[in-house]
C-alpha cells in the first residue's frame, strides 16, 4: 500500500429580561454564499494505487472495496483557505504528498484548512496529492465537502481585530478525564462535608434558610469547605465554557491576555478555571467597595451569601449538560451548542434573580437607591459574562 499521509418586583423583572432577550435577538448580516470560483476546492474525482501498474487509478467503489488508502490530486493556492470538512472515524489521518497534517482522536464530525499545513510542502507540477488513509478500514470520502464560508463571514473576520477560528479537531478525552475528575470532586466533598453538601444540594431546602446560612456561609470565604466547593465549581463551569467554545468561537478576551493552543484542552480549562474561581472571590471584595459608596455596606454579607448558594447550587448540575455535550455534539452540534449556552445563560440569570429576591426580603427594591445598586453590582456584571462567555461570536 502507499503510504501517503417575586418576586423580586414586576420593573425589575421585567427590565432583566429585557435585557436578556434583546441579546438573544440582536439582529446579525445577511450572508450570501461565494461563487465556486476558488482554486482551492475537492472533487470527487479518488484514486487508488495500483500495485500492479504502480500508478494512481481511478477509484471504484466496487471494486476497490479493501483499499484503506484514497487519494486526489488537488491545486493548494497558499494565499486562499482551502476549508474541507468532513466525518472521521478515530484514527484516521489526512496526508499532503506523503506528510502527515491532521489525525483524529475520536469520531466526530471535523474541520480542516488545507492551507495552513502548505508551507514546508512543494507541489509536484503545480499539484498536490492528498491521501486519506485508515489503518482498520476504508474512509468515508463521500463525506469530504468543501466548507466554503459566506461572504458576509468573510467580511466579518476582516472587521474583527481578533479573529475567530474554527477548531481542527476536539481532544474528547481530556474532557472525559477531566469530567470523571469532577465526579470524584464532588464525592469527596460529599464524603468529607456531609452537612454543608446536604445543606447546599438538597431541593427540598433550596428554597428556604436553612443552618448553612449560620454554618458555611456565615462567613462565605473564610472556611476550607466553601472555597473547595466553589473550587468544584469553577471545574464544572470552566469545562462546560471549553466544550461550548471549542467548536464555534473563542472567548477572545482570554487569548488575547492568555494564549493558549487549542490542542492543549487541559490548559485552557485550567485558565478558564482559574478565571472563574477569582472572579467569584474577588466579586466580594467588588460588592464591599460598591456598597461604600452606596452606604449599603449591611445588604452586603445577605447578597454575597445568596449568590454563593445559587451558584453552587445550581452548579451541580453542570456536569450533566456536559454529558450531554459529549454524547450529542458530533450528531446535532448547533442545536447541543444552543441548548448548552441558554442553560449557561439561565444558571446567570437565576443567580441574579435569586439575590434580587433575598434582598428585597430585607429592604425593597423598589427604592430607586438599592435598585441602582443592583444593577451595578448585578445587572452590568451579568451583562459582561453573558457577552464574554455566551455571545462572544
Amino acid at each position: 500500500m502507499l503510504r501517503v499521509f417575586p418576586r423580586p418586583e414586576a420593573g425589575c423583572l421585567y427590565l432583566i429580561l429585557l435585557f436578556v432577550a434583546t441579546l438573544f435577538f440582536l439582529p446579525k448580516a445577511d450572508a450570501q454564499v461565494l461563487p465556486l470560483e476558488q482554486n482551492n476546492a475537492l472533487t470527487a474525482e479518488w484514486l487508488v494505487y495500483d500495485a500492479d501498474a504502480q500508478e494512481l487509478v481511478p477509484y471504484v467503489a466496487a471494486v476497490h472495496s479493501e483499499k484503506h488508502a484514497l487519494h486526489q490530486w488537488v491545486t493548494v493556492v497558499p494565499s486562499q483557505p482551502f476549508r474541507i470538512g468532513f466525518v472521521a472515524q478515530q484514527n484516521l489521518c489526512v496526508f499532503l504528498n506523503n506528510q502527515l497534517i491532521f489525525k483524529a482522536d475520536s469520531s466526530a464530525a471535523y474541520r480542516l484548512n488545507i492551507s495552513e499545513h502548505t508551507a514546508a510542502i512543494k507541489p509536484v507540477d503545480g499539484k498536490m496529492l492528498l491521501t486519506v488513509w485508515h489503518p482498520a478500514q476504508q474512509p468515508n470520502v463521500k463525506g469530504f465537502y468543501n466548507d466554503v464560508q459566506s461572504v458576509g463571514q468573510e467580511n466579518e473576520s476582516v472587521r474583527r481585530p481578533l479573529p475567530l477560528r474554527i477548531r481542527e479537531y476536539v481532544n474528547q478525552n481530556a474532557f472525559i478525564i477531566i469530567l470523571l475528575l469532577i465526579g470524584l470532586m464532588y464525592g469527596w466533598l460529599r464524603i468529607n462535608y456531609p452537612a454543608e453538601f446536604q445543606s447546599l444540594f438538597d431541593i427540598r431546602s433550596s428554597g428556604r434558610n436553612s443552618k448553612l446560612d449560620e454554618g458555611m456561609l456565615a462567613k462565605p470565604i473564610s472556611s476550607w469547605s466553601s472555597i473547595l466547593f466553589i473550587l468544584a465549581f469553577s471545574l464544572s463551569m470552566a469545562l462546560l465554557i471549553a466544550a461550548i467554545h471549542t467548536n464555534v468561537q473563542h472567548i477572545r478576551l482570554f487569548n488575547r491576555l492568555l494564549p493558549v493552543s487549542e490542542a492543549n484542552i487541559t490548559t485552557k480549562v485550567g485558565i478558564y478555571t482559574l478565571g472563574i474561581f477569582l472572579f467569584v472571590l474577588m466579586k466580594y471584595l467588588f460588592l464591599k467597595f460598591m456598597a461604600f459608596i452606596f452606604g449599603l455596606e449591611e445588604v452586603v454579607v445577605l447578597q454575597y451569601r445568596e449568590f454563593i448558594k445559587t451558584l453552587l447550587f445550581l452548579g451541580v448540575f453542570l456536569p450533566f449538560v456536559m454529558l450531554l455535550y459529549l454524547s450529542m455534539n458530533a450528531f446535532i452540534p448547533e442545536i447541543i451548542l444552543l441548548v448548552s449556552n441558554i442553560l449557561v445563560s439561565l444558571l446567570l440569570l437565576l443567580t441574579v434573580l435569586r439575590v434580587f429576591a433575598a434582598v428585597n426580603k430585607k429592604a425593597t427594591v423598589l427604592n430607586l437607591h438599592l435598585f441602582s445598586y443592583l444593577c451595578a453590582t448585578e445587572v452590568i456584571p451579568l451583562a459582561v459574562v453573558l457577552k464574554l462567555i455566551v455571545f462572544s461570536f
